[in-house]
């Protein structure tokens, strides 16, 4: 089972982990420069998601069909029309990352969710995974196993797709509720595919 931010605190609550705050949203001062916007095209059908970082540095995510942004959650999340699929998106300064060592940005973040979500859940994950679906991103996954989980498998996978908007900005997207391994690695190609990175007067638009 892949879990979404969202799902996190349930599952902590089901492992009996200490009630501790863990730093999965963008701090109060590394906030970006403007909201995420959800809008979707009926004609195209195509939905695109697109954020202004900073006066200088903007995203878009196009994506197939009609997503819709949840609404009553801490984060970001949009949600298929179609299907369950839901993805969550957050941005994260470089300024959380500076207490880890790593060279590479997309790499002490993949250490700070590590450690964020241990801290969490209180406990270390059982297996981690850092790898690369496509040039200039960075897979980072953990998996907990845990009887009181409810799951078949009784094992809860956390994962995050990260990738660098610039040396201060790294953008977070989590992928839940997809039926088939199949289907969610479509999905990750997809988002990585229709991720589209804007700097300077691009961003005016």
């Amino acid at each position: 089972m892949k879990a979404t931010l969202g799902r996190i605190l349930v599952i902590a609550a089901l492992l009996a982990a200490p009630a501790v705050q863990a730093n999965t949203l963008p701090s109060d001062d590394a906030s970006p420069d403007g909201p995420v916007l959800v809008r979707f095209d009926p004609t195209m059908r195509e939905t695109v998601v697109a954020s202004r970082v900073t006066p200088r540095l903007c995203f878009a995510l196009s994506l197939p069909e009609e997503w819709r942004q949840n609404t009553g959650s801490g984060e970001t999340s949009i949600t298929a029309v179609s299907s369950s699929a839901e993805i969550d998106i957050n941005l994260r300064s470089a300024r959380e990352l500076q207490d880890h060592p790593q060279s590479d940005l997309a790499q002490r973040d993949a250490v700070f969710l590590q450690q964020d979500y241990e801290t969490l859940l209180g406990r270390p994950a059982q297996s981690v995974s850092i790898t690369s679906p496509a040039p200039g991103a960075t897979r980072w996954s953990a998996t907990w196993i845990d009887q009181n989980l409810p799951a078949g498998s009784h094992a809860i996978t956390i994962e995050a797709l990260i990738v660098p908007l610039s040396d201060e900005w790294v953008l977070e997207l989590s992928l839940a509720g997809i039926d088939t391994p199949q289907s969610h690695e479509a999905l990750v190609r997809t988002v990585l595919s229709g991720l589209k990175v804007r700097v300077g007067a691009a961003c005016r638009d």
